[in-house]
């Protein structure tokens, strides 16, 4: 039953990882509604165990972006030494991944103690949708339409935008996506930037996770088959979800991401409020 869930949670992590709606919020809600891990795999840790599983399937999220960029990551690799443009955009990539990196790893503890719940993934999905919309009812005119033309001030304002990802329920993707519309990108190259920002942040993210949780027990060896199979689905989604936004955005809005998140985040709210009223 484990690996079914497994399966269920790399394709929820495969279609939200990309989507301006939250991975991780899913995730935690999914576990939860499901009861992952079951009584079955023995663990003394569920929630550390939960938590991790999120993390390592995002190997399969990393990866799909290496696999759809692959070209264009060879090419770039080809000419960083001698071209000063490609240079400035992973000069700018990396400082866009600072911020979030810096705070999460000071207050990585006190976030997944504190915040890591249902009810502020709701909170989060219900706020992040409300400001989708407002952005895309009164949309700010692009004027920066290539990922060459972000220079490294609106890198580095994209990176704080990301940070706030840090709470459970806002959405990497979403927050980096509402940081860009806001400094002048438009919705495809936004888009793509969020990919690449991806690169560094779920990829360092995950490995020092993972590195931390195999110390501390909540995971072994034993457990990485299903870690595996999760992350494998995990690519096959995103790839396919990678694809699919970058079409839809070329032609359409984020309104209906905004109107998503707003009523996944009243549902989340809703049932939180029920259960605790049922339980008290």
């Amino acid at each position: 039953m484990d690996f079914i869930y497994a399966v269920v949670l790399g394709i929820v992590e495969g279609v939200t990882e990309f989507l301006p709606i939250s991975s991780t919020g899913h995730l935690l809600v999914a576990s939860a509604f499901l009861n992952f891990p079951t009584a079955a795999l023995a663990v003394p840790d569920p929630k550390a165990f939960r938590d991790t599983f999120s993390i390592f399937i995002q190997i399969g999220a990393v990866a799909a972006v290496f696999a759809f960029y692959g070209r264009d990551l060879a090419a770039q690799a080809r000419r960083i030494g001698q071209d000063r443009v490609v240079q400035r955009f992973w000069l700018g990539i990396a400082l866009a991944f600072l911020p979030a990196a810096l705070v999460g790893f000071l207050l990585r503890n006190v976030i997944k103690a504190v915040l890591f719940t249902p009810l502020v993934v709701g909170v989060a999905l219900l706020i992040g949708g409300a400001i989708f919309l407002l952005i895309e009812r009164r949309p700010r005119a692009a004027h920066i339409t290539a990922l060459e033309g972000i220079g490294l001030r609106e890198a580095l304002l994209i990176g704080v935008a990301q940070m706030t990802a840090l709470i459970p329920g806002v959405s990497r993707s979403g927050a980096s996506i509402v940081g860009s519309l806001l400094l002048g990108l438009d919705r495809r190259t936004a888009t793509a930037f969020s990919f690449y920002l991806a690169l560094p942040t779920l990829g360092t993210a995950t490995l020092f996770d993972l590195l931390l949780a195999l110390r501390e027990g909540a995971v072994t060896g034993a457990h990485l088959p299903l870690f595996g199979v999760g992350a494998l689905i995990s690519f096959g989604v995103a790839w396919l979800s990678i694809a699919w936004l970058l079409r839809y955005v070329s032609r359409h809005t984020f309104r209906p991401f905004g109107y998503y998140r707003m009523a996944a985040g009243a549902a989340i709210i809703a049932l939180v409020l029920f259960t605790d009223l049922l339980a008290g």
